[in-house]
């Protein structure tokens, strides 16, 4: 069995920076893993690339040859890997053993995960493969400044979790660059009612109800949270690992290590 971390996010929500850093944790740790470029518009890497969409199709050639905006282009570049995946990923995936851990470094464009089935077609054929595979979504944690960012945030990371259907682990990205932490952690662990009563003073009155069925949401149903990134702290790192580790069991059929005793040894 593999394992996989999808890493998704909105544009510029510190995705690569995350995986370049990944990287070097798993390096100092004597871990292996093994980055994937899936965003056919990359053009510098912080870490080894194992596999490269930009080998099967890359942005500038398509923008080029078919007249297509960057949108466009990109969108037209993921809709052809969907119609390689059976070809060009299936036989990049044979160059990897049953325990190899990948990480898919992907597009920022939030249609990609969700609305578009192009990820979530991506991720059946990984499961079809024999892969665990976790979403990571990562949220920079500069724009979470007010409830209502906040909310948006939840309700963006709930429509890829609804979408992919996986195993979610939410981050906020980018806290080693927040000057006022306390702000942010208002919003790891928030008092409903407090957000309520923000909300509501942030909305007009007809909202209500809909504020009510959001917090819900959030709450009762504790259905998204997050975990914050510093990626100046190892620990940061180590603990984030720990909790995608957790949601694909990667470990959990390593064989136990017996240590064998001497008869002897053991009466004295």
């Amino acid at each position: 069995m593999g394992y996989a971390q999808l890493v998704i996010g909105p544009a510029g929500s510190g995705k690569s920076t995350y995986c370049s850093s990944l990287y070097q944790h798993c390096e100092a740790t004597r871990r292996t893993i093994h980055i994937v470029n899936l965003d056919p518009a990359a053009e510098n890497f912080d870490y080894p690339v194992a596999m490269d969409i930009r080998e099967l199709i890359s942005l500038d050639d398509v923008m080029e040859e078919l007249g297509l905006g960057p949108n466009g282009g990109l969108m037209y570049c993921m809709e052809h890997l969907e119609e390689n995946l059976d070809e060009w990923l299936s036989e990049e995936l044979e160059n990897y053993m049953e325990d190899d851990y990948l990480v898919f470094d992907c597009p920022g464009q939030i249609e990609l995960f969700s609305h578009v089935p192009v990820l979530k077609n991506f991720v059946e054929h990984l499961q079809r493969k024999n892969f665990n595979v976790c979403a990571v979504y990562l949220l920079d944690s500069q724009f979470i400044t007010d409830v209502t960012k906040f909310i948006s945030g939840c309700m963006a990371s709930l429509s890829a979790m609804v979408q992919l259907e996986l195993p979610h682990v939410n981050i906020l990205s980018k806290m080693d660059l927040v000057t006022r932490k306390r702000d942010i952690e208002d919003y790891l662990n928030p008092e409903p009612q407090t957000l309520l009563s923000e909300l509501n003073e942030r909305m007009a009155p007809q909202f209500q109800k809909l504020n009510k069925a959001l917090i819900d949401l959030v709450d009762q149903y504790s259905m998204v949270s997050f975990v914050p990134l510093d990626l100046r702290k190892e620990s940061s790192i180590q603990y984030v690992l720990s909790q995608i580790d957790t949601c694909i069991q990667f470990g959990e059929d390593a064989d136990v290590k017996i240590k064998d005793f001497d008869q002897d040894e053991d009466q004295d």
